[in-house]
């Protein structure tokens, strides 16, 4: 039997997931911690161990030919990067896309001429890769050059993809080379005002990831087992939510969708859409979005973010989702509980409840930062409204992912917080989507898959994504 083995080192668990490509179908999947502080193939081999054990339930290990085996990984907390751009709704939001979409997590976005105190501040940033844009092309080259020159100046020690104004780009590549700093020349990613252009960033971001950020974080020894290590992991959802959506020369996608993923720092969400209005007297204004967009809320998560989440959300609106019989629990001894035990499972019928009125907070947050949002504007011509962001309300479907959604017995409920609210109609979210769920976590895997079987990755994805 030919199979394809596609591996996820996760913050928390190493994901395992064996492909039967003869048959398009998932043989196999297993899981144990990820050992990063150690060695990351310890939690692994024990992963493959329990791998094999469920693969002799159906057939001979033996019989089983790997042709290929390669990883995504967000382990080590996953791919940190800064952006720097020149005007904040521009250029930098552009460069803040960009990023996002390539798996990473952005860790602040920094606009105009850097300053030394700004400077301090990344240096003393743990970080994996900087972007750095700034101008259309053509446009305003003073500030990248600026930058440029402030990043050689404090003897920046990360990676730098260069992608502004290709007016700009010798200056700027002589400045990096004579100060030694690591750079990667690309495609601006605001060639023209509000036009954006992520793609090549993206995959010079991956790049970075594969030979240089899988080495320091210690997975080398992964790449004497594996064919490589091809994606941060948000990056390989992405990837698997673009192709189920739009589909292949093959195979039909689903159209546009949107995937909630919940994780115990952050909560992603994956837009795949145009996004353009669908009510008249409507009018795009800002910057173009993403057709595959992807964000990031590090302060709604279901562990380590349980506090921030508290938060950001509010006591009123967790007690709210809760259930009668939990209305006069003390939520914030709660959140700081899951806060200091952030591998906690929750075992009782009460912390199940809290955990699902967590996770329908940080989905109505999450969707609500997400989608886009309508500005009324009054004009001679009678009221209009102006669209900033996409209006995602006829997206068909909804796919949930994450530990939360998974096991939950009502996952339907906790996507349903993302819907439209006829009481918040100015945020466009879905109205009245079918619901998905990613019972068996293979959407990272099949974001590996579809590199190189895309039509299996999408046959598997219609065959094993389940109606919530």
């Amino acid at each position: 039997m030919n199979a394809y083995l596609a591996i996820d080192f996760g913050s928390t668990y190493t994901k395992l997931t064996a492909i039967d490509l003869d048959n398009e179908t998932i043989l196999a999947t297993a899981k144990d911690i990820t050992t990063v502080e150690d060695d990351i193939m310890i939690g692994f081999n024990k992963a493959f161990e329990n791998l094999k054990i469920e693969i002799n339930k159906k057939i001979d290990f033996n019989k089983v030919n790997f042709v290929n085996k390669t990883a995504c990984s967000s382990a080590a907390g996953g791919l940190k990067m800064i952006a720097i751009g020149l005007v904040p709704e521009l250029t930098a939001e552009a460069a803040k896309k960009a990023a996002l979409g390539a798996g990473a997590r952005v860790i602040k976005t920094y606009a105009y001429e850097l300053n030394h105190r700004e400077l301090e501040e990344i240096k003393n940033t743990p970080l994996d890769i900087i972007l750095l844009a700034g101008g259309t092309d053509g446009g305003n080259k003073d500030c990248i050059i600026h930058n440029a020159e402030m990043l050689a100046e404090f003897k920046i020690d990360v990676p730098v993809v260069v992608a502004g104004n290709k007016a700009a780009i010798d200056d700027v590549e002589n400045i990096l080379k004579n100060a030694s700093i690591d750079y990667y020349i690309t495609d601006n990613v605001m060639p023209f005002i509000n036009k954006l252009n992520v793609e090549p960033s993206r995959e010079e971001i991956r790049k970075v990831f594969m030979n240089k950020i899988v080495e320091a974080k210690g997975m080398k020894k992964a790449e004497e087992f594996i064919q490589g290590i091809l994606m941060p992991t948000p990056a390989s959802v992405l990837k698997a939510s673009e192709i189920l959506a739009v589909g292949t020369d093959e195979e039909d996608g689903l159209g546009d969708l949107i995937v909630v993923d919940i994780g115990g720092a952050t909560t992603d969400i994956h837009s795949i859409a145009k996004g353009e209005p669908t009510k008249p007297s409507v009018m795009i204004k800002g910057l173009e979005e993403p057709y595959a967009k992807r964000t990031v809320e590090g302060d709604l998560g279901m562990r380590y973010s349980a506090l921030a989440l508290l938060e950001a959300a509010g006591t009123k609106t967790i007690r709210n989702y809760l259930h009668d019989s939990l209305k006069q629990i003390d939520i914030k001894s709660q959140c700081l509980y899951r806060h200091n035990n952030i591998k906690m499972v929750p075992q009782t019928e009460d912390e199940i409840k809290f955990d699902e009125a967590m996770a329908k907070a940080a989905t109505e947050l999450a969707m609500t930062r997400h989608c886009g949002v309508l500005e009324c504007v009054y004009t001679p011509m009678g009221t209009m409204f102006n669209q900033n962001g996409k209006d995602l309300t006829e997206t068909p479907y909804v796919i949930g992912t994450g530990g939360v959604i998974i096991h939950s017995l009502n996952p339907h409920e906790i996507l349903k917080a993302g819907n439209f609210n006829q009481e918040d109609p100015i945020h466009l979210k879905p109205v009245n989507p079918k619901f998905l769920i990613d019972k068996t976590y293979i959407l990272s895997a099949m974001g590996l898959l579809a590199q190189e079987y895309p039509n299996i990755a999408i046959r598997i994805m219609k065959k094993f994504l389940v109606k919530a």
